[in-house]
């Protein structure tokens, strides 16, 4: 019983893990994924974006306070 139990937690994991390829692959009628991220409302979605020596200081004291980095620049663009 118990190998059976461990069998079965492994197979679980694996497929949790995309193991296996078919179900992990992506077809290509699907919209690719962007990188979006939502904070006080609002969403910015893209990579990485220039900002101004303001932005990055209020980046730079935002994530000195614990505020995730990520967080921090869409926060600090959207609200000067």
């Amino acid at each position: 019983m118990k190998r059976v139990l461990v069998g079965a937690l492994i197979a679980a994991a694996a497929g949790a893990a995309g193991v296996g390829g078919a179900t992990a692959a992506q077809s290509s009628d699907e919209p690719a994924r962007q990188d979006c991220r939502t904070y006080s409302s609002v969403t910015d979605c893209g990579g990485p974006v220039k900002l101004t020596e303001k932005q990055q200081a209020c980046v730079t004291a935002a994530t000195r306070q614990g505020m995730t980095e990520r967080r921090a620049e869409v926060e600090c663009r959207a609200f000067p």
